[in-house]
């Protein structure tokens, strides 16, 4: 199962953003991890600042199921929320802090009504608990 990992603003900077909340690993280095945990599925990994670009790629459709933290674009990005609406296959989205938890502008997210589910507050291991639901 090819399995797309999407991460959004600024968590291009994991493992040196704000430690106290995002952790110190890298993205890079937690991959690697996942990698060897999950040899089974084939994890790619896609990252951009930018709204469209992650679209785009969303749109290339050469995936069978996704995870995807969207970053701050998770409160504001309707036209994220309406890509993930017409992708017919397995969604989790994931954040890292417990969004609950933090600013009251974090605690809605209007990416999540078009995903299977949402993991929040997991840290970095929510990425692994995703791709478990997916076995």
């Amino acid at each position: 199962m090819k399995v797309l990992i999407i991460n959004g603003p600024n968590l291009n900077l994991l493992g040196t953003r704000e430690p106290e909340i995002y952790g110190t690993v890298s993205m890079e280095d937690y991959l690697d991890a996942l990698r060897s945990e999950f040899p089974s599925f084939e994890l790619e990994y896609y990252q951009s600042n930018i709204e469209g670009e992650i679209i785009n790629h969303l749109q290339k459709d050469e995936f069978d199921a996704l995870i995807i933290n969207p970053g701050a674009f998770t409160h504001y990005s309707y036209a994220i929320a309406d890509c993930l609406k017409n992708i017919n296959k397995p969604k989790v989205e994931v954040h890292i802090s417990n969004i609950y938890k933090r600013e009251e502008f974090r605690q809605k997210s209007v990416t999540a009504a078009n995903t299977d589910a949402v993991l929040s507050g997991f840290g970095m291991d929510g990425y692994r608990l995703a791709v478990l639901s997916l076995k």
